[in-house]
């Protein structure tokens, strides 16, 4: 069984966004900033009053690690697998991972949104987008 997240009160909208099919980030409306994961206050300017946005599901692949040594026995039947930064088109970044083999990955892949549930938990997972020239 996977690591189970731990749900505040911070971070309940993004996994019950997840659960409904939409990933979701913050914003600040005093400053404009956006980021992930939640926070009570906006890391640039401290103010509260932070607002979820719904991201359009793209982004590129910033970086990326390849395990082959599985450190948790969730993950033991998954090696080799990746944890990717992935920088949404908004401009969040996040971690995560990308279906795709280790071989297939290079900086600045575009990638699109895949929501996968496995343990009963959603997860935010991305796939290259194939038809982009940007390789």
């Amino acid at each position: 069984m996977l690591p189970q997240p731990e749900i505040t009160t911070a971070n309940k909208p993004y996994w019950d966004a997840l659960h409904m099919g939409q990933l979701m980030y913050q914003c600040c409306p005093s400053c404009g900033a956006c980021w992930l994961p939640a926070r009570t206050l906006c890391p640039t300017c401290l103010k509260s009053g932070v607002v979820w946005r719904p991201a359009e599901g793209s982004g590129k692949l910033v970086s990326w690690v390849v395990f082959h040594v599985a450190y948790h026995e969730a993950f033991k039947d998954k090696v080799p697998y990746n944890v990717a930064l992935v920088e949404l088109k908004e401009g969040p970044r996040l971690i995560s991972s990308v279906l795709a083999s280790s071989q297939e990955l290079y900086g600045d892949a575009p990638l699109r949104l895949k929501i996968e549930t496995e343990d009963g938990i959603a997860l935010p997972r991305f796939c290259i987008e194939k038809d982009s020239d940007a390789k």
